[in-house]
């Protein structure tokens, strides 16, 4: 039995712990969405779940407070679906393996899904509890929040009748986010005519792996290294200086998760293969580890035998591919310039996935800018289409426009200090939040988002801080306690 349903606030972790038997990675919600529904219907909740895939909750008021705002309690279902090299995991199907370490709770080899469960745990102990105090209530839990955002793209006008909106799905306690970052996701593709491989050819795999990865919203600044981009150097210098040629290409699987796992498959003149192995690998692990020695301590690269595959790319299209991922941006383009601490603009090259006569990268842009998004779309956009692939653009979102001057982020302000005797953090971030979508469709409701502590989201070293869920959880239902009357 998990120890975490133990742990306190009990009404937190002992939904949480359910969501962990859930598999719900995005683009999988069948199962977590019929387990929402029937959780609902067992505890006499009423829910519904709409064409877009969210589940819907309605709850009347406590007696004495029908007079309040009507509240939106909102978090995503899904989870981002990412494990360590060696975990067997299927996130189709198995539960998450959590445990306690310390003051942390974390997975064993894999992410722990406290992006976003969390908040459905949150929306789930008040729903479930008929002493707390509160106005009339809406839960909102949404589809593929990690992926698209498809959930409140794809919602309907006036399926929330909410007024104040609380986010759940911030990570650090204490902060209290009114505005975020916009994005667009950049896909290009290049299809192309394999050639068959010279069969007195020897064929070498190399790996980079160890990375931390991380949120490619909260962490493109950390400094942390991209696999994608560490091999475009090393391709790059096995095609130039030991006649390799490219056979596929595998690295990331996450858009907004920085690539911390990347693998290729080369082949070279018999005579060229151990000189790369003895020569080119220990340089340039070096290289690599002097660089991120500070961000990513673990980053290894590996090089080992195997099989010689039947086809190759051309040499002329593997120059263009890897030209274009060394040439493509990752990472901070800028800072905004009024708030030199937050990053105004950034892209991640997410994902690489060459092999089989196709090529395919996927890269989100990110910026509270709207013309700097475009100047950076652009600049990636420069280096894709030179290596004659073809780029479109899709699932784009909104930047949140902050007001700080909003009775929700004055509300707030008062019962932090009420609760904890200093002032909370109220602050803009990089990465994109569901707010920016739901504020354009609901120009009229009051947003504002917070959480609990959470580390290195994305990525299998996500934890979640304890003592910050109990601080979090009491100050949910004192804003709950607290929400104005209607006008």
């Amino acid at each position: 039995m998990s120890e975490i349903k133990n742990l306190q606030p009990q009404a937190v972790w002992k939904n949480f712990d359910l969501l962990t038997q859930v598999p719900r990675p995005s683009g999988h919600l069948e199962k977590v969405q019929k387990f929402l529904l029937d959780w609902a219907a067992e505890h006499n909740i009423e829910a519904c779940k709409d064409e877009a895939g969210n589940i819907l909750m309605h709850k009347p008021a406590t007696p004495g407070y029908e007079d309040r705002k009507v509240v939106t309690l909102q978090g995503h279902m899904d989870m981002v679906p990412q494990k360590t090299k060696e975990s067997a995991h299927n996130f189709e199907t198995d539960p998450i393996e959590t445990y306690i370490d310390g003051d942390w709770v974390k997975a064993k080899g894999t992410t722990l899904g406290s992006d976003d469960g969390m908040a459905v745990a949150t929306i789930m102990g008040i729903f479930e509890d008929d002493t707390i105090p509160h106005g009339p209530l809406e839960g909102f839990i949404t589809a593929d929040e990690e992926t698209t955002m498809y959930g409140v793209e794809h919602m309907t006008a006036d399926l929330l009748k909410g007024e104040i909106l609380l986010n759940l799905d911030n990570e650090t306690e204490g902060e209290m986010i009114i505005g975020s970052a916009g994005g667009v996701n950049q896909n290009a593709e290049l299809e192309y005519k394999e050639e068959a491989t010279d069969k007195d050819d020897v064929a070498l795999k190399v790996t980079i792996k160890g990375l931390l990865g991380g949120h490619s919203g909260l962490e493109i600044n950390e400094g942390r290294a991209n696999a994608n981009k560490l091999m475009g150097r090393l391709v790059q210098d096995a095609i130039a200086n030991y006649e390799a040629r490219l056979c596929c290409w595998e690295g990331g699987n996450m858009r907004n998760a920085i690539c911390n796992h990347a693998e290729v498959v080369l082949c070279f003149p018999a005579e060229h293969a151990e000189a790369f192995k003895e020569e080119a690998i220990p340089d340039w692990t070096n290289v690599f580890k002097n660089e991120y020695a500070a961000t990513d301590p673990g980053l290894d690269v590996e090089v080992s035998g195997v099989a010689l595959p039947a086809m190759q790319v051309p040499a002329e299209i593997a120059d263009n591919l890897v030209n274009a991922i060394c040439a493509c941006h990752n990472g901070v383009m800028r800072m905004i310039p009024e708030v030199p601490n937050i990053v105004e603009t950034s892209s991640n090259l997410g994902v690489v996935s060459i092999g089989g006569g196709k090529a395919a990268f996927t890269i989100l842009v990110r910026s509270s800018r709207d013309s700097m998004r475009a100047c950076c779309c652009e600049t990636v956009e420069s280096a894709l289409t030179m290596a004659g692939m073809k780029v479109d653009y899709d699932h784009a979102y909104p930047a949140w426009q902050p007001n700080p001057e909003s009775e929700i982020v004055k509300l707030i302000r008062s019962v932090y200090s009420q609760l904890f005797g200093n002032e909370p953090k109220v602050e803009v971030i990089h990465a994109g939040l569901e707010c920016g979508v739901i504020g354009a469709k609901y120009p009229k409701m009051d947003l504002i988002s917070f959480g609990p502590t959470l580390r290195s989201p994305h990525t299998p070293n996500e934890r979640c801080y304890i003592p910050s869920v109990d601080r979090y959880w009491r100050f949910v239902l004192e804003t709950l306690k607290q929400v104005p009357r209607k006008e």
